[in-house]
């Protein structure tokens, strides 16, 4: 009779079994394992050490790590992007943290200039709630989802283009590829009628101003500094009464406006001009461009791809002091004739301030005291070179817009607090100075920027093109503008808002405050001739051989065979001696 098994046990490879057969224990020796488990183990070994030599590879490890590093720019860029289009719900008080952050370029792209939260939506087919700000080209659909209902409270809808215009169905075409070693603000498209168009399309009238109908400036041949803030003798010193009351808009005013000596402006006012001169800038002229290079700061820049018709009837007006003049003379680019290319040079004397930069923003923002008969201007700083023809600029940004004052908002900043911080970081003026204007303006109720200034974008312009009609109104604005210029700080980027915002607290009128990237559709920017002279040119790659000693001889042997191996290898057991010649290494380390 067969006893009962107790059981069996099957242990690992190596292992014993335990039966118990006719009452006897038994030991013996696990089953040996299969050939096809064998070959698969070797298999995977081998894998193993193929993986492990090539991974030890330099090329396959950097192949490795760069695709890792893809992998993490493509996923937190998708999240970064998540973030940003769909984060529209946070509150208005958010955009503090934002501030100073903004960007108006999405993957090397100009997307908007606004802040966090607002979205430009230039389609013409608006839905209901979403913003539509003028100042852009029309047809960008927005990505963001609808605003909040504060938000749209105080949207507004920007005047389309009429029926037929050839700019209605504009539309940005799609962001081109991201490229590494281009970053930083870009231009953007811009669509402009053809010139003749253009010039069809220049209203016949001038544009009504509101509520001021007569301007006239203040003559003060004894003007004399009374109180702690600053000013000067070509601005007159208004007293803080004065500058309060320039604020409250009526129909005949008379305000301080530079040029408070003299018969005339430029004519023994601290800011002369030559007769001849000053009889042309008094001729009628429908349009002008103008620039100035004052303290030989910047080289000029000539006008490209101006029509016919705009080399005809519109002058090129160029302000330099002696100094630039002298320079000019002796690089033999001014001559008798005072043109150099386009430009008709205006060569000004006694100029009022030490600063070459703050005697700049004298024709830039008195062009219409300098130009009393002139409809349209055109200004760009002296580093900008102009590649579109100025009736396209002004059909785009005025005429289409029905405006009669428009100026770009700063690439990055939109916050007078943001800009204020940036300007001392860059040394662009003095700290205490810049200071004591931001505690001024706060003193009379400035604020940092915020949704509830909407429909205005930004408080920040990147004033270097202002395109501007001369009507009473905004010769006004570009008075007191001045005015805050001459009594703070040359950075007009400071009080733009100030003046800004407290006229259009007096009167319904605003400010075509587009995009950056569409000036740097039609402008160049150079850089400061004190850059461009520290710059070293760039310095091709030059390999030069040691000069031979007198009665050097070297001798050319012939290439030695290889017999098959590769260079540094060597017989076992071979030495290596090497032969050292006396004098060799000095020849050598010449």
């Amino acid at each position: 009779m067969t006893g009962a098994s107790l059981g069996l046990r099957t242990g690992s490879y190596g292992s014993l079994q335990q039966q118990i057969q006719n009452g006897v224990l038994q030991t013996t020796q696990a089953r040996k394992p299969s050939k096809m488990l064998l070959s698969s183990s070797r298999e995977k070994e081998k894998l193993l050490i193929f993986i492990c030599r090539y991974v030890g590879r330099r090329r396959v490890a950097m192949l490795l790590l760069v695709a890792l590093a893809l992998l993490v720019f493509v996923f937190g860029s998708f999240t970064v992007n998540k973030v940003w289009f769909l984060n529209d719900d946070a509150p208005e008080s958010n955009i503090t943290l934002h501030i100073g952050s903004m960007t108006p370029y999405w993957s090397n792209y100009p997307v908007s200039s606004n802040p966090p939260g607002v979205e430009d939506n230039l389609g013409s087919n608006n839905s209901s709630g979403q913003i539509s700000l003028r100042g852009n080209d029309q047809s960008r659909a927005s990505s963001h989802p609808p605003p909040t209902s504060a938000t749209t409270a105080t949207s507004v809808t920007r005047s389309n283009p009429p029926l037929g215009h050839q700019c209605v169905n504009f539309a940005f075409p799609p962001p081109p590829p991201v490229q590494s070693k281009r970053i930083g603000p870009r231009p953007c498209p811009v669509c402009y009628l053809p010139v003749e168009r253009a010039i069809a399309s220049m209203p016949s009238s001038p544009s009504e101003s509101p509520v001021l109908r007569n301007l006239t400036y203040v003559h003060d041949g004894d003007s004399i500094k009374t109180e702690t803030h600053g000013g000067s003798d070509f601005g007159g010193y208004p007293s803080l009464k004065q500058r309060n009351e320039s604020f409250d808009i009526k129909e005949s005013m008379a305000v301080h406006c530079g040029f408070v000596k003299g018969s005339k402006p430029g004519h023994h006012s601290g800011f002369n001009i030559d007769e001849a001169d000053l009889l042309e800038m008094e001729q009628f002229h429908e349009v002008i461009v103008a620039s100035a290079i004052f303290g030989n700061y910047d080289i000029i820049q000539q006008p490209k791809n101006i029509s016919e018709a705009a080399m005809k009837n519109i002058p090129f007006y160029m302000f330099i002091d002696e100094e630039t003049e002298a320079y000019m003379k002796n690089s033999s680019v001014l001559d008798s004739s005072k043109r150099v290319g386009l430009w008709r040079i205006i060569v000004v004397h006694d100029i009022p301030y030490p600063d070459p930069r703050r005697n700049g923003k004298v024709p830039k923002l008195l062009l219409h005291r300098i130009f009393p008969n002139v409809r349209y201007s055109v200004w760009i700083d002296g580093k900008l070179q102009l590649i579109v023809d100025p009736y396209q600029i002004l059909e785009r940004f005025l005429w289409r817009e029905n405006a009669n004052f428009a100026i770009s908002r700063h690439y990055k900043r939109y916050d007078v607090f943001v800009e204020a911080e940036a300007n001392k970081a860059a040394g662009k003026y003095d700290n205490f100075s810049i200071d004591n204007q931001i505690e001024f303006y706060k003193s009379e109720g400035l604020t940092p920027y915020s949704l509830d200034k909407l429909p205005i974008t930004s408080d920040v312009p990147e004033g270097c093109v202002i395109i501007k009609e001369h009507i009473p109104i905004t010769d006004l604005f570009t008075c007191l503008w001045f005015n805050e210029v001459d009594r703070f700080t040359p950075r007009d980027q400071l009080s733009f808002s100030t003046v800004r915002d407290k006229m259009m607290s007096k009167v319904s009128w605003s400010i075509n405050m587009f995009m950056d990237c569409e000036r740097r559709n039609f402008v160049i920017q150079a850089y400061h001739k004190d850059l461009l002279e520290h710059m070293s040119p760039p310095v091709g790659r030059m390999i030069r051989s040691p000069p031979a000693f007198p009665g050097y001889n070297p001798i050319v042997r012939p290439p030695m065979k290889r017999n098959g191996r590769r260079r540094g290898d060597r017989k076992s057991g071979q030495k290596h001696h090497r032969k050292v010649v006396a004098g060799s290494r000095d020849n050598n380390s010449f």
